[in-house]
């Protein structure tokens, strides 16, 4: 059970840094900073605990790379989405009268980004996190959370920069996109964290 609360903690204080430096924080490079740096923080505080996933997309990628085993499947992206429907909860309480715009972005090249940089995302992950050439390593959190940093940068004027169907569900939960386009980041997020699974297996087949 203290795999799936760390999932919950970490994917909480994800989607709670998202909000507030969204909604109520400041703009330009602030938010992507401080996305970037939270995830980076909570992977240092949840890795040894629960590998510090925060990301359904990352727990399906690390699965098929097969080091998750399938009954922590599920109970991580449980916990993960309710983590970030709290921490949705949490944004509306903090920030009462607030005007939040909903994004309206075009469907494609917003399909594509969070397809892009959640496969970047789950390589990474991959690759500096569980791959036996970098066992033991301590730069895997400042690896994963600068690939979120990156993305935020690179796409966050075609696409939400999600990367993450539970932070997709936190942030439909405060009215930063609509629900009606929960699929994008469900389709996106999932094929992109499988295909950088099954990338890393094609690279890397002696990893096991």
């Amino acid at each position: 059970m203290k795999k799936y609360v760390m999932e919950l903690i970490g994917t909480f204080f994800l989607v709670l840094t998202i909000g507030m430096s969204v909604i109520a924080g400041g703009s330009g490079v602030i938010p992507p900073l401080a996305i970037g740096s939270i995830l980076m923080v909570m992977i240092y505080a949840g890795g040894h605990i629960s590998g510090g996933h925060y990301n359904p997309a990352v727990t399906l990628g690390v699965w098929i790379r097969g080091r998750c085993s399938t009954k922590d499947v599920a109970p991580y992206m449980i916990f993960q989405v309710i983590g970030a429907l709290l921490a949705g909860f949490a944004v509306k309480y903090l920030t009462p009268g607030m005007q939040i715009t909903t994004r309206e972005l075009a469907v494609m090249p917003e399909l594509l980004a969070e397809f892009l940089f959640t496969f970047a995302l789950v390589f990474v992950v991959l690759n500096s996190a569980t791959s036996k050439d970098n066992n033991g390593n301590s730069f895997y959190g400042l690896a994963i959370g600068f690939t979120v940093l990156a993305g935020a940068f690179a796409v966050g004027g075609v696409a939400s920069a999600a990367f993450n169907p539970a932070v997709a569900v936190g942030i439909s939960s405060m009215g930063l996109v609509s629900w009606n386009r929960l699929w994008i980041y469900l389709v996106a997020n999932f094929s992109g964290g499988a295909l950088a699974a099954l990338t890393f297996r094609l690279l890397c087949p002696e990893d096991k």
